[in-house]
């Protein structure tokens, strides 16, 4: 397993949305090895580990050099500011967590022309925010984000209203996806809910033009 090294960044706001995941355990159900990505985490892999989120309003990105077999998956949401577009104040969480994704992968050797991109996510699971949509945002923004990147989208699976599983094998490219009952997933669900408190926490200390450097 090779896990690409992240720089020690000084904004806490970077530090909650660009750690690399740290969490292998052995799945049962593929029999191999696996590191589970929670909300705010992303990982890097040369190697056969298999990459498994639990999504519900936050949305994952799976990336893969389909020639050189490196790839890697992120989780991640945006705060529920109700600013629009990619450049915003809001919109930059979600750019940093995708550009912090896409450079580890460079730094493994992938090639930009050589990357397969699929994303799933995105669902309206969140208890106390039917005034804002963050899946359908969430949504909104990996679309916008890889479309001005110029990146096109291999393959999706947003919206709706079930959490899912998603399983990623960056060696071979395939990816199973489960949707799931939100009964079924309390924990990873408070854990998601818990995230974005943080974020929303975080936003509000943050000055509109700081606190997040892009690179």
């Amino acid at each position: 397993m090779n896990a690409a090294a992240v720089p020690a960044q000084s904004s806490d706001a970077a530090t909650l949305l660009a750690a690399p995941s740290r969490h292998f355990y052995f799945d049962t159900t593929f029999r191999r090895r696996a590191v589970k990505i929670l909300p705010g985490e992303f990982h890097v892999s040369t190697d056969d580990t298999l990459l498994v989120t639990v999504l519900g309003s936050c949305v994952a990105a799976c990336i893969r050099d389909r020639v050189r077999g490196v790839g890697g998956m992120n989780h991640f949401m945006l705060p529920a500011r109700k600013d629009a577009g990619v450049l915003s104040a809001s919109m930059r969480y979600g750019t940093y967590a995708m550009e912090m994704l896409i450079n580890q992968l460079y730094r493994a050797g992938a090639r930009r022309e050589q990357l397969e991109i699929k994303v799933f996510g995105g669902a309206a699971v969140l208890p106390g925010m039917s005034t804002i949509d963050v899946g359908e945002r969430n949504s909104r923004f990996v679309l916008d984000y890889l479309r001005e990147e110029g990146f096109p989208v291999a393959a999706q699976d947003l919206g709706d209203v079930h959490p899912r599983k998603v399983y990623f094998s960056p060696a071979s490219g395939d990816i199973m996806v489960r949707r799931l009952r939100a009964s079924a997933l309390p924990e990873d669900l408070a854990r998601e809910a818990s995230y974005a408190r943080q974020l929303d926490n975080t936003a509000s200390r943050q000055a509109i033009g700081g606190g997040l450097q892009l690179f």
